[in-house]
């Protein structure tokens, strides 16, 4: 018997290994459960085992379909149309995938894409209404509302008691301005389905749009009644109120939510996540923490309560939370995320990209983790690359704002208008109830002096969130250019009243005294903010600059030292205190202090170029090279650093053509510098080239005729040229400008072999 027993178990197990092998069981296994967790809302877990199941069978379309539903889930676009696109490619005939392809595609306004996948759908399958209702909806984007409607006709034949249909008819009509026939058709669908949801919720919002805030209120308040449970409708209530600056109903309308549903875990963050999506970060904070003490096995708790510590600074906490999640699930993408973020803030974003990358490598597609990578890349000097990562994060999710305000702050320390104002309309697209696309393309027209324009796209920002400083704060920069430095003074001081770290406002309203020949009045002005916000690094940074500008050293280092100790992030704070040392005659403590600097944050190349500047002011070229080198390291392709070696090469007898291909890399990302081209046609020189040193320096000095170096150059090319009387005329002009120049005895020798040749 025993022996007959272990043989069925031999048996059995031999037979349940024997489907784990199979791949159409495994295939199988994954995919339902999968689906049974997609069922239960959980998307994450519900995509790795769709994962698995394509693993066991790559080829499997309805697999490929399924996960690219949980990428939709979780906002994930790129992953959504690689899988759906898949889907199609291994099953050309699957319609619920093309038309779901063709809506995605839609939404990533790619129009034409999308109008091509409902007509593959229509050759197949005629009269396939969903694939009409694409195809109007399409040929509406792309602003053909005439044949949009066409087809919607085509769609009323074969689909006449469908409330969608006439949901659908309605927005196009709306969007053809045909206001009273889309609130006809809105109505037609209400009366098909009076209980559905989202037939009152889009009528709402149509209503919403036109401002009959009383019709549409009417409407959401009808849907809770329907379904009290639904948090969707009553967020939608609040945003109702928001939307007419009633923050104190909107807040009671959550607050009422809360308790409605707090058997649901999402149900009992809406007042939190509320705060949060408002700016009210003090409540949300204090939200969270509480939450987190009475729910700490929520994870999604513990993610927010992790980021809202992260936004408060208080980073100890932070990691400490963050490290609990990752032991746990190593993996975890949004903690990795937490933990560049938190990185960035410890002002070290060489670990943080580290840290970034390994959450991109769990989800190519992650915009957040593209949007932080981005940060970190920027803190390191590596502009470039930085905004290659927060486009891919706008390509991924169109209505990211945070990173549009990216590329524009990039856009705006570098002087590109275009870019500025790209950005700001894009901002605009995504949310024109927000104010910042208003306020960046307001500062792009401030930059062009289209001031009327300006001055209407800040007051339109103002009127949108009267509670937000940066209206004012832009409005009073505008008003200093117009020299109306008391209304200016007025803005600043209205936007520190709304935000009393608001540092824009503070340096702004510095900025006014200084104008004014102020000074003493700007320093008292820094010192009393100082005092209502003394935890803000930024401040001290400011007033160490301006202590610096009086001459009052002691000040400026006690200042910026101060800035240091309250926010190791604060970069700009510890390099002004190396350069102030510099100043102070402490070359030797400065270049110490830098150099912790680079250790701390070895992809950041401000560092770098300091150390190599400051080599050179006690010429110890062979070390300034060095650090010239690793800056272009840390950031490849830096102007800068490019033009700084190649000029010191040129100088102390490095490799002339690797000297002249640094120039030429510096000259291709700043094509405007004189030094740079100065630098270039000192490489031309030295290859013996002296015809393009000459037409280049000629065309610098035309931008900058008072450069005794660039005459210094010109001379001695001229002279190398053969052409002694444009030589001796760029040399003496040389001298005249600056009697006590540098290679002044050089010049004087050349002049000299000038005379007697």
């Amino acid at each position: 018997m025993k022996t007959l027993a272990r043989s069925l178990f031999i048996l059995v197990a031999g037979i349940t290994l024997g489907c784990a092998r199979d791949p159409i069981a495994r295939q199988k296994e994954y995919f339902e459960s999968g689906t049974r967790y997609f069922q239960q809302e959980k998307y994450r877990e519900a995509a790795l085992q769709y994962q698995n199941a394509l693993q066991a069978d790559p080829r499997f379309a309805e697999g490929h379909y399924q996960l690219a539903q949980c990428y939709i889930k979780l906002e994930i676009w790129g992953g959504a149309y690689a899988e759906l696109s898949r889907a199609v490619e291994l099953q050309p005939n699957y319609a619920k995938a093309r038309l779901d392809l063709g809506n995605l595609l839609l939404s990533g306004q790619q129009f034409k894409r999308a109008q091509e996948q409902a007509e593959t759908v229509l050759k197949q399958d005629a009269n396939n209404v969903d694939a009409h209702v694409l195809l109007a909806r399409a040929y509406a984007s792309l602003g053909d509302s005439k044949a949009a409607l066409q087809e919607m006709e085509k769609v009323l034949k074969l689909a006449p008691d469908r409330p969608e249909t006439y949901l659908t008819l309605a927005q196009i009509q709306a969007r053809a301005q045909q206001f009273q026939a889309a609130e006809e058709n809105f109505k037609k669908a209400v009366q098909l389905d009076p209980k559905s949801i989202p037939t009152l919720v889009t009528l709402a919002n149509f209503y919403e749009q036109q401002k009959r805030w009383s019709d549409a209120e009417k409407l959401i308040r009808q849907a809770i009644s329907l379904e009290p449970k639904n948090r969707q409708v009553r967020i939608q209530l609040a945003e109702l109120y928001l939307a007419q600056n009633q923050k104190a109903q909107a807040e009671q309308v959550v607050v009422e939510a809360k308790k409605a549903l707090s058997g649901d875990p999402v149900g009992y963050r809406v007042l939190g996540d509320f705060y949060f999506n408002t700016g009210d970060m003090e409540k949300a904070f204090a939200e969270y923490e509480s939450l987190f003490r009475e729910h700490p096995d929520d994870l999604r708790v513990k993610k927010n309560y992790a980021q809202l510590l992260i936004l408060r600074n208080r980073l100890d906490e932070a990691a400490k939370l963050n490290d609990e999640i990752l032991k746990a699930n190593p993996k975890d993408t949004d903690s990795l995320i937490f933990r560049g973020q938190i990185l960035n803030r410890r002002g070290q974003p060489s670990e943080a990209i580290r840290a970034l990358e390994s959450a991109l490598k769990s989800e190519p597609d992650n915009a957040q983790a593209h949007f932080h990578l981005g940060n970190a890349l920027g803190l390191t000097g590596n502009t470039g690359q930085a905004i290659k990562e927060w486009r891919e994060a706008i390509r991924l999710r169109p209505q990211m704002t945070e990173a549009f305000r990216a590329l524009a702050d990039a856009a705006q320390r570098s002087g590109d208008v275009a870019s500025l104002n790209e950005s700001a309309e894009a901002l605009i697209k995504a949310n024109p109830s927000s104010p910042d696309g208003y306020v960046l393309r307001g500062t792009a027209e401030l930059v062009k002096n289209d001031v009327g324009r300006a001055e209407m796209d800040l007051k339109k920002a103002i009127d949108l969130a009267p509670q937000n400083p940066l209206g004012y704060s832009r409005l009073a920069a505008l008003r200093v250019n117009q020299k109306r430095y008391g209304e200016a003074e007025k803005l600043y001081e209205q936007a520190l009243d709304r935000d009393s770290n608001f540092v824009e406002a503070l340096r702004g309203l510095a900025s006014v005294y200084g104008k004014q020949n102020q000074p003493a009045k700007a320093l008292a002005r820094v010192q009393a903010q100082i005092a209502a916000a003394p935890n803000n690094s930024r401040y001290y940074l400011l007033l160490g600059v301006l202590e610096a500008s009086g001459k009052n050293f002691d000040g400026a280092q006690a200042a910026l030292e101060k800035a240091v100790a309250l926010d190791k992030t604060n970069s700009d704070a510890f390099l002004m205190l190396g350069q102030l040392q510099a100043a102070r005659g402490s070359v030797a403590k400065a270049i110490q202090m830098n150099e912790q600097f680079v250790q701390a944050n070895p992809r950041d190349v401000r560092g770098y170029l300091l150390l190599g500047m400051l080599e050179e002011s006690r010429q110890n070229w062979q070390r300034a090279q060095e650090m010239y080198q690793k800056a272009l390291q840390a950031a490849p392709g830096h102007p800068l650093a490019a033009n700084n070696l190649a000029y010191l090469m040129l100088e102390h007898g490095g490799n002339v053509d690797v000297a002249l291909s640094y120039a030429q890399m510096a000259i291709s990302g700043t094509p405007d510098s004189t030094s740079f081209a100065d630098t270039l046609a000192w490489a031309y020189f030295h290859k013996g080239t002296y015809g393009l040193a000459v037409d280049l320096l000629e065309e610098t000095l035309k931008k900058a005729p008072q450069n005794p170096t660039y005459h210094y150059h010109l001379g001695l090319a001229y002279q190398k040229a053969n052409n002694r009387a444009r030589a001796k005329e760029h040399l003496e002009r040389a001298l005249q400008i600056n009697p006590k120049y540098p290679q002044a005895a050089e010049i004087r020798k050349a002049l000299s072999e000038l005379a007697g040749g």
